[in-house]
C-alpha cells in the first residue's frame, strides 16, 4: 500500500460525493471477512490443504437429524454452533478457490483488451453490450431474501409461535361450534394468546429491523451514473447496466460501480478502499501488477471503492454479485439474517423445543384417553371441548413463558454490569461466550504494556550510545538518526497543542512511531530543513519495513528513508556510519558485533528498529519519477538494496503495573494467557517474565515441540500396528495398549499440573504438521513472537481446532480476521477506530484487569440463569400438567384451570425471575476452570431430578392438600368423595347443585393457585444458592444481599388478588375469590420446602462423595 503525501495533495473530495462510502465503515464484518480473503489468497500449497483437510465435505446434516437435535434437550449444541462457524469457512474457502482463478491483475493491458475482445478507443458495441446484459445480468447486488409477505409470516408463525397459534383455533372451535353451550372462557384464553404472539411479533420485527439497517448501506455503495465507452463514444449509463468488457471512465469523487482492471491512469490516482479494507489512507492506482494477490494488487480497483484524486480507464471484469463486494456481502447478510447463536441461546433454545414435544405428546395421550375411554366409560364427564381445551392448555402453559425473556434480561443486566466497570459489551449474546474462555490471545503492545515506548538506547558501528546523550548530540550522525526518525514516521504531533514546544507536545500514531518521533523532537541541537515527502509506503508484518522518499532545498535529488527489523534489513545493507558521522563498510566483524548487540538488547526486553537511507549519487533511479507515484513505487520498492545503516535503535515499552496481577488471577480460573507480538522472541520472552506469562525457570522451544510430536506419531504407529497385527499375542497387545494410555496420562496429568512454557517465532510455525499442533496446544504458557496476520489467524484457528475457546485482542486493521476468527474479540479503549469498531467487547478505560470482571460475568450469567431454570421448572410443568393429569386419569374437577396456569407462567413468576438473575456468586467463581459447553450443560439428568423429583413433588403435593382442603372446608366434601367422582360430579352430587359444585371448584383451585404462589416464596429463596446455606447468603443483608427478591412477595399477592377477585375475571375465566385462611396455611409447607433443601445442602457440604452430592445439581 502506498499513502498520499502532501507533494501530490489536491482538492480532496468532497463530503457530499464520499458520504454513502464514510457511511458503509460501519458495516466492519466486511473489512474482517476481506482481510480473511486476502490472507487465504496469499496462502502457499501446503496451507491450503492443511485448511481443506480440516474442513468436511458435507456439514449440512439431514433434515430428520436437525430436527431431532432442535427437540432433544439433552444432546450437546457444541456441535451446532461448531458447525455455523466450519459453513462459514467453507463459504470463505470457496470465494478464495474462484478468486484464485481470476488472472485479470496479472494479464499486460494489451491481453487485458484481447481476452474481453475489445479495442481501446471503441469499447464494446451497443449491441454486444446488450447482449451481455442478457448473459450475465444487471450490475446490482442481489442476494435470496423472502418476500415481505414471508418475513411478516415468520413474525407471527416461527418458533413456539406455531403451536400457540394452534392452541388459538383449538380454543375458539371450543367455543364455537363445539361449544355445547359457548364457553365465553374459551374465547377470551383465544384472545389473550393472540395478544402474546403480537408482543413476540414485535420484538422479532424490531430485531430485524435493527439488524437491516445495518446491511442496507452496502447496497448505497454504487453510483448514480457511469461514464462507459462503447461504439468509439463516451456515454452515461446507469451502473446496473455495466457489463464485462465496457471501458468505464472515473474522476475524482466518483465510486467504482464494478470491479475494473485499470488500463489507463493519471500519474497522481488515488483510490479509497477503505470500505472493504477499513484503512482510511488512500492508496495509488497503477495499471501494472504489484502483487500477485488478486486482492491486493494495485492494478484493480473493486466495486465500493472511491477515487479521491486523479482519473483513469478501466475495463469492468465483474459484475454485480460477482464482484468481491457481492460476494462478501452474500456471505455477510447470510451471516447478519442468520446470526450465529451462543451455546446459552442454542442449549435454552433446545430445552424450549424439548419441553415443547414433551407437552405435545402429553396433551395428544389426554386427548386420546379420552377418545377411547372417558368418552364411552364416563359419558357426560367431559365434553369434547374440554378435552381440546385441557390438552391444549397443556401445550400452551407447560414451556416456561417468561424463559425466553430471563435469558434476554439476564444478558441485558450483565452487560450494564460490565458497563459499569467500563467494559463496553457490543452484543449481548457474547457475555455468555466469555464464561466458557479458556486461551487469551493478548498483544504485547498496548494491552499487556504501556504503549509508552521510549527509545533508550542507540548503537552505531563503534559505539553505543544512550538516548539521552543523543538528545544533546548535534554531529552528522544524530543529524541522520534525526532525519530517519523524523521523516520515515507516520506518527504526527498533537494537532491541538501548536503553542507548545514540540518535546512538549503529545505523539499521536503506532507506538514505535511516537517513540522515533519523541526522540527526533528532543534532539534540540540538530538543525534540518524540512523535507519534501514524495513517497511513504507504510510498515507491513509482510515486509516488515517502512520507506519514505524525501528530497529537501539542499539535497534536490530523492534519496530513501527506511527503518524495519533488523533481521529484514540488515542483509540489504553494506555501509554503516560510526559515532562520529563517518561511513564505513559493513564487515563480517561489525555484522557479528550488530548481532550480538541484538540478541543482548533482546534480551533485556528492547524492541529493535534498524534505521537505514540510501543516497544515490549521480545515477539516480527516482529522479525522473518524482511525478509518477505509481513508477515511483516500483522503483522504490526494487531499490531497497545497498543500504547504509544509520543506527541501531532499542526502545522499551513497561507493562501495565495491573498485569502480572491479572495474569495470576486467570491463571487461578483455569484461563490460558498467550502473548501474541511481532518482536524478536528474546524481547517477547523477557516482557512475558515480567507479566508472569511465563512462570518456568526453562522454556520450551520448537525443538521440544517437534520431538514430542515426533514420540506422538510414533506411538500412534505402534498402536495401528499392533492393531493391524491379527496374529500378535492377545498379552502383548494388551501391555503395549495400556502403556501407551499410561504414558499418555502421565503426560496429561504432568500438563495440567506443571504450568510448561514455549516461546516460539513466527518462521517457525511454518509447515508444522497436526501433531506438533497438538503439542503446542497442551502448554499452559506461550509466547508467539515475530508472527504475521496470516500466522495469528492461523494460531486461533488451531486452537479452536483443539475445543478451545479463544479470546483475542487486536490493535489494528492487520487484526481483523483473527478478531474475526475468535470466539470473543478484544479492543482497548485507546486502540484503533477499525479494531474498537470490530471488536465484541472495549476496554474503555484501557484496563486489562476489565478483561477479569468481563469473564466473571460471563460465567455469573450462566450459573443464574440455572437458578432463574430451576426456580421456574417446577412450577411451570410439574405443578400445571399433574392438575391435568389427575382430572383425565382419576377423575378430579380440574384443580387448577388453564387460565391461571398462564398467569403462573406469565406474569407472577417473572419478578422473581428478573431479580434472581442479579444474584451475586455464592463462591469464588474465578477459582474454578471455565465452563466446557461439551461437558457442563444448562440442564441434564441431575438438574431434572432436582426440578421435578424434589421442589416440583413438594410443590406439586402442597397445592394439591390446599385444594382438598379448601372443598372440605368450604363445601363439606372430603377427598374420598372427590377422587374417581368423574361424571358423578354434576347436579346432585353430595347434595349440591352443579352451579355450586363449579362455584367450589373455582374457590378451591384458586386456594391451589394461592398456595402455589406462597410455595414459589420458598423456592425463590432456596434457588438463590446450590450448596451455601440460605442462612449465610440471606437476601436481607451482607455483601450478597437481594432486598428486591422480598418484592416478588407483594408483587405476586398483588397479581393473586387481581385475577382472582375481580368479578369480570370471575365469570370469563371461573376464577374464585381466595379464602383468607389460605394466604396463610401454604406458608408452612414453603418454609419445609427450605428445611428439605437445607437439608440437602448440608450433607452435599458435609458428606462429598455421597450419592446425594453425587446427584446435586
Amino acid at each position: 500500500m502506498v499513502t498520499l503525501t502532501s507533494h501530490f495533495k489536491q482538492p480532496p473530495i468532497s463530503n457530499d460525493e464520499l458520504q454513502l462510502v464514510r457511511a458503509s465503515r460501519a458495516t466492519m464484518p466486511l473489512a474482517a471477512e476481506f482481510r480473511t480473503l486476502s490472507i487465504q489468497l496469499g496462502e502457499d500449497e501446503e496451507r491450503q490443504t492443511q485448511r481443506a483437510r480440516r474442513l468436511p465435505k458435507f456439514l449440512r446434516l439431514p433434515r430428520w437429524r436437525e430436527l431431532l437435535n432442535e427437540v432433544l434437550p439433552f444432546k450437546s449444541p457444541h456441535g451446532q454452533q461448531e458447525r455455523q462457524e466450519r459453513q462459514r469457512l467453507v463459504a470463505l474457502t470457496r470465494i478464495t478457490q474462484q478468486l484464485r482463478g481470476c488472472q485479470f491483475h496479472r494479464d499486460t493491458v494489451k491481453e487485458i483488451y484481447a481476452r474481453m475482445g475489445i479495442l481501446p478507443e471503441r469499447g464494446l458495441d451497443v449491441e454486444a453490450a446488450e447482449s451481455r446484459l442478457v448473459r450475465h445480468g444487471a450490475n446490482v447486488i442481489r442476494w435470496r431474501s423472502r418476500r415481505q409477505i414471508l418475513r411478516v409470516l415468520g413474525w407471527f408463525f416461527g418458533g413456539f409461535n406455531r403451536f400457540l397459534w394452534l392452541s388459538v383455533i383449538v380454543f375458539f372451535l371450543c367455543w364455537k361450534p363445539i361449544g355445547n353451550p359457548p364457553q365465553t372462557g374459551n374465547m377470551a384464553l383465544g384472545i389473550v394468546i393472540i395478544v402474546i404472539i403480537c408482543m413476540q411479533a414485535l420484538f422479532n420485527a424490531w430485531q430485524e429491523w435493527m439488524t437491516s439497517r445495518a446491511l442496507e448501506s452496502i447496497t448505497s455503495m454504487k453510483p448514480e451514473c457511469a461514464v462507459v465507452v462503447r461504439s468509439g463514444r463516451q456515454l452515461s449509463v446507469s451502473p446496473a447496466a455495466l457489463v464485462p468488457g465496457d471501458i468505464v471512465v472515473l474522476r475524482a469523487g466518483d465510486l467504482v460501480p464494478a470491479d475494473i482492471r485499470l488500463v489507463q491512469t493519471s500519474v497522481d490516482l488515488m483510490l479509497d478502499r477503505s470500505v472493504l479494507t477499513g484503512v482510511a489512507e488512500p492508496t495509488i492506482g497503477t495499471t501494472e501488477t504489484t502483487s500477485a494477490n488478486y486482492l491486493e494488487t494495485c492494478n484493480m480497483a473493486m466495486m465500493g471503492s472511491a477515487i479521491v484524486q486523479g482519473e483513469c480507464r478501466g475495463i469492468v471484469v465483474a459484475t454485480g454479485n460477482r464482484t468481491v463486494l457481492g460476494r462478501l456481502n452474500k456471505l455477510v447478510h447470510r451471516q447478519e439474517t442468520a446470526p450465529k447463536r451462543t451455546i446459552l441461546q442454542l442449549e435454552v433454545r433446545r430445552l424450549v423445543n424439548g419441553l415443547t414435544t414433551l407437552s405435545l405428546v402429553v396433551a395428544a395421550i389426554f386427548i386420546l384417553l379420552w377418545a377411547v375411554w372417558l368418552r364411552t366409560s364416563f359419558p357426560g364427564f367431559m365434553s369434547v371441548s374440554d378435552a381440546l381445551a385441557n390438552g391444549v392448555g397443556v401445550l400452551v402453559t407447560f414451556v416456561p413463558g417468561s424463559l425466553p425473556i430471563s435469558l434476554t434480561l439476564a444478558l441485558t443486566a450483565i452487560a450494564k454490569r460490565m458497563q459499569r466497570n467500563q467494559v463496553l459489551i457490543k452484543n449481548l449474546t457474547t457475555v455468555e461466550t466469555l464464561g466458557s474462555i479458556s486461551a487469551i490471545c493478548c498483544e504485547k503492545t498496548g494491552t499487556l504494556t504501556q504503549r509508552q515506548m521510549v527509545v533508550t538506547r542507540v548503537a552505531y558501528a563503534d559505539a553505543e550510545v544512550h538516548a539521552a546523550q543523543v538528545h544533546v548530540d548535534g554531529g552528522v550522525a544524530a543529524r541522520r538518526v534525526y532525519e530517519t526518525a523524523a521523516w520515515c514516521n507516520s506518527a504526527v504531533l498533537d494537532p491541538e497543542t501548536p503553542h507548545l514546544p514540540a518535546a512538549e507536545r503529545e505523539a499521536i500514531g503506532d507506538a514505535t512511531d511516537c517513540a522515533l518521533l519523541r526522540l527526533a523532537t528532543h534532539m534540540r541541537a540538530v538543525q534540518v530543513p524540512e523535507p519534501s515527502t514524495l513517497l511513504t509506503i507504510p510498515f507491513s508484518l509482510r515486509s516488515r519495513w517502512m520507506l519514505t522518499v524525501c528530497r529537501t532545498e539542499e539535497m534536490q535529488d530523492p534519496f530513501m528513508l527506511i527503518k524495519g527489523a533488523p533481521e529484514t534489513l540488515l542483509p540489504r545493507c553494506t555501509e554503516i556510519q560510526t559515532a562520529s558521522g563517518e561511513i564505513v563498510a559493513i564487515s563480517d566483524e561489525i555484522r557479528s558485533k550488530l548481532r550480538e548487540t541484538q540478541q543482548r538488547w533482546a534480551c533485556e526486553g528492547c524492541r529493535l528498529l534498524l534505521l537505514c537511507r540510501r543516497d544515490f549519487g549521480k545515477e539516480n533511479p527516482l529522479t525522473e519519477l518524482v511525478d509518477s507515484p505509481a513508477k515511483l513505487f516500483v522503483a522504490a520498492g526494487e531499490n531497497v538494496s545497498h543500504l547504509t545503516v544509520v543506527g541501531l535503535v532499542g526502545m522499551v515499552d513497561p507493562p501495565r503495573p495491573e498485569i502480572p496481577g491479572v495474569v495470576d488471577t486467570f491463571r487461578k480460573a483455569g484461563v490460558r494467557v498467550f502473548m501474541t507480538t511481532g518482536d524478536y522472541a528474546h524481547t517477547a520472552a523477557y516482557v512475558a517474565r515480567q507479566c508472569r506469562i511465563i512462570t518456568s525457570a526453562t522454556v520450551d522451544g520448537i525443538d521440544q515441540v517437534l520431538d514430542t510430536s515426533e514420540h506422538t506419531m510414533a506411538d500412534e504407529k505402534r498402536k495401528e500396528e499392533i492393531d493391524e497385527a491379527g496374529s500378535a499375542p492377545a498379552s502383548s497387545s494388551v501391555s503395549s495398549d495400556e502403556l501407551s494410555r499410561q504414558e499418555s496420562r502421565a503426560d496429561s496429568q504432568h500438563t495440567l499440573a506443571t504450568p510448561r512454557s514455549l516461546v516460539v517465532s513466527g518462521p517457525e510455525l511454518r509447515g508444522l504438521s497436526t501433531a506438533a499442533w497438538d503439542a503446542i496446544a497442551l502448554y499452559e504458557e506461550i509466547v508467539f513472537a515475530r508472527i504475521t496476520p496470516e500466522q495469528k489467524l492461523q494460531i486461533i484457528e488451531e486452537l479452536r481446532a483443539r475445543d478451545a475457546y479463544v479470546a483475542v485482542t487486536g490493535d489494528d486493521v492487520n487484526d481483523l480476521p483473527a478478531m474475526r476468527a475468535a470466539h470473543v474479540s478484544v479492543a482497548m479503549g485507546n486502540g484503533s477506530e477499525v479494531a474498537k469498531a470490530a471488536a465484541d467487547l472495549v476496554l474503555l478505560d484501557n484496563n486489562f484487569s476489565s478483561v477479569v470482571v468481563a469473564i466473571e460475568c460471563g460465567r455469573l450469567v450462566f450459573i443464574n440463569l440455572k437458578k432463574v431454570i430451576i426456580y421456574l421448572l417446577p412450577m411451570t410443568n410439574l405443578s400445571e400438567i399433574v392438575p391435568s393429569l389427575l382430572n383425565v386419569v382419576l377423575g378430579l374437577p380440574i384443580p387448577l384451570s388453564t387460565f391461571l396456569m398462564l398467569v403462573i407462567n406469565t406474569i407472577s413468576d417473572v419478578w422473581a425471575s428478573v431479580v434472581l438473575i442479579n444474584e451475586e456468586p455464592e463462591t469464588d467463581i474465578m477459582l474454578t476452570p471455565p465452563r466446557n459447553p461439551k461437558r457442563e450443560k444448562l440442564v441434564d439428568a441431575k438438574f431434572f431430578l432436582q426440578a421435578y423429583g424434589f421442589i416440583g413433588m413438594i410443590q406439586t403435593i402442597s397445592g394439591h392438600i390446599m385444594f382438598f382442603l379448601c372443598l372440605y372446608l368450604r363445601g363439606g366434601i372430603a377427598p374420598k368423595h372427590v377422587f374417581l367422582a368423574f361424571n358423578k360430579w354434576t347436579d346432585g352430587y353430595m347434595g349440591k347443585s352443579k352451579d355450586e359444585l363449579a362455584r367450589l371448584v373455582s374457590i378451591a383451585g384458586s386456594a391451589h393457585f394461592m398456595a402455589l404462589v406462597i410455595m414459589q416464596w420458598g423456592n425463590m429463596f432456596v434457588a438463590r444458592t446450590r450448596t451455601v446455606s440460605v442462612f449465610r447468603q440471606n437476601p436481607l443483608w451482607g455483601p450478597k444481599s437481594n432486598t428486591l427478591l422480598l418484592v416478588a412477595i407483594p408483587v405476586s399477592i398483588l397479581v393473586a388478588l387481581f385475577f382472582n377477585e375481580i368479578r369480570w375475571f370471575n365469570t370469563v375465566f371461573l376464577t374464585g375469590p381466595i379464602p383468607v385462611e389460605f394466604f396463610f396455611l401454604p406458608i408452612p409447607f414453603a418454609i419445609a420446602l427450605i428445611a428439605c433443601e437445607e437439608i440437602r445442602k448440608l450433607v452435599v457440604r458435609r458428606c462429598p462423595n455421597s450419592w446425594v452430592a453425587r446427584l446435586a445439581w
